[in-house]
């Protein structure tokens, strides 16, 4: 199995994955657990704030059932820091070759940005058929991964950046799209006031846009 198809595998069906910027460490369990009794247990949690690996950490030692992963990994370093904290896989904005020759000597898979044919190319000539399209609404949507499906047959992508809630839905009709990536389901405001509960509700109505 690809490391691709193991990334793929990790999602088993899920269609949404929530994008997390935890700005207290304290948030990170309470947080994982509504969105996994939301029904979206793969999570992204990205390294925009200082916590954030210790973030990771903890959600990957006190919540089983979540599948933890890191965003906004930018080089060999922090991929490997974030391996180390207990991701379960990385994404990335971009692709370097650092990055690449990070993501072959380790067992955690790596979901590169992908937008132009040739960073497309780069990829694939990796090994990597399952890639990030960021900034997916900026860099021209759904226009634009329509125009990449005929030359890109085998390459299948999550879309993030601008999708949310009134779009999703329309970015998982594509047929290389396997899921889509939002920070709708997770606001700042709610995390900041502990609304689990809503948080919980928010993940059901994604999970249920997904499968409708």
């Amino acid at each position: 199995m690809s490391k691709s198809e193991t990334l793929l595998s990790l999602l088993d069906g899920q269609k949404v994955i929530p994008v997390l910027q935890i700005a207290e460490v304290s948030h990170a369990v309470p947080l994982a657990r509504a969105l996994v009794r939301g029904g979206l247990p793969m999570i992204e949690i990205t390294l925009r704030t200082a916590g954030a690996l210790e973030a990771i950490t903890r959600v990957a030692a006190e919540v089983k059932e979540a599948i933890v992963g890191a965003g906004t990994i930018l080089d060999a370093r922090q991929f490997d820091e974030a391996a180390r904290a207990g991701s379960k896989f990385i994404v990335s904005p971009g692709v370097t070759p650092g990055l690449l020759a990070a993501a072959k000597d380790s067992a955690v898979p790596l979901l590169p940005g992908a937008i132009t044919p040739a960073e497309i190319m780069l990829a694939r000539e990796a090994g990597l058929t399952f890639l990030k399209f960021f900034p997916a609404e900026q860099a021209g949507g759904l226009a634009f991964l329509k125009a990449l499906a005929s030359p890109f047959g085998d390459i299948r992508f999550c879309p993030t950046g601008g999708v949310n809630v009134r779009n999703a839905g329309d970015y998982l009709a594509l047929p290389n799209v396997a899921c889509v990536g939002g920070s709708w389901i997770a606001p700042h405001d709610l995390v900041e006031a502990g609304r689990w509960d809503t948080i919980e509700m928010l993940a059901r109505e994604a999970s249920a846009l997904a499968k409708g």
